[in-house]
């Protein structure tokens, strides 16, 4: 295998707890810290380590969106990747338009596995990597746990409701990640000066022959209904009686 190209996302920091606008036009985001997407930071860890085996050459972090994605892949080039392309692109993207995207750049580029992560922690739609896959005609393997590369054949070991299945998937392919795969590693402050020297691409969406079209229209942004104080009840027949209240029971 010679090329990976891994697909992060800039999200909003896990840690921090989203705010809906008063006009209920999006999330606040002004001074709001901003990072990789979780699962896109496991697929990143994934590919670095199978090139570390010597089981590939070349990783390289793409993304989608804004000028100031261009941190998060200077990130992703502090962990090891050897290089990164942003495709810039203002506003909200679609994932199909982010699909089309990936794929013009996984045929620019003759890549031979991409990695991203199961689904962004904002929208959590999932639907990238399975439309890349579909329109690039090639396997696809979802909330991969486990990766073992055979020549030009990947094994996938994901999770189910049963236990383990285990699939093996030809090369070039698809595969998104789940959280039990890996624990990314830490970056340090050296790794973060020596990305600084390596390259970052920035291409139009256009230039890739990609219109930025809207598939979804989000009407509304609205925050989760405030939880309601909890009653304290003496024993099961009053808990039941407050539950028939409710119309619950």
């Amino acid at each position: 295998m010679r090329k990976i190209m891994v697909c992060v996302k800039r999200v909003i920091d896990y840690n921090v707890r989203v705010r809906v606008k008063p006009d209920g036009t999006g999330v606040v985001t002004d001074g709001v810290k901003m990072s990789i997407n979780p699962f896109d930071e496991i697929a990143l860890e994934e590919a670095l380590r199978i090139k570390e085996r010597g089981e590939a050459a070349e990783v390289v972090a793409v993304s989608l969106g804004p000028d100031d994605a261009q941190q998060q892949l200077r990130t992703a080039l502090a962990m090891g990747a050897d290089r990164a392309i942003l495709v810039k692109q203002d506003g909200i993207v679609d994932p199909l338009v982010a699909a089309q995207a990936f794929l013009a750049l996984a045929q620019k580029e003759s890549i031979d596995l991409v990695l991203l992560g199961k689904q962004a922690i904002d929208d959590d739609a999932a639907q990238t990597g399975p439309m890349l896959a579909a329109l690039w005609d090639r396997p696809q393997a979802t909330a991969a746990s486990k990766l073992e590369v055979r020549g030009d054949t990947l094994v996938v070991t994901r999770e189910v409701d049963a236990g383990l299945e285990v699939n093996e998937i030809d090369l070039p392919g698809v595969v998104s990640v789940d959280l039990r795969l890996n624990e990314p590693r830490y970056v340090k402050l050296p790794d973060i000066m020596k990305a600084k020297k390596k390259p970052l691409d920035v291409v139009d969406l256009a230039s890739l022959g990609v219109a930025a079209e809207e598939h979804v229209r989000i009407v509304q942004w609205q925050p989760p209904a405030q939880r309601q104080k909890g009653v304290m009840v003496k024993d099961a027949a009053e808990l039941v009686g407050a539950l028939k209240q409710k119309g619950l029971v």
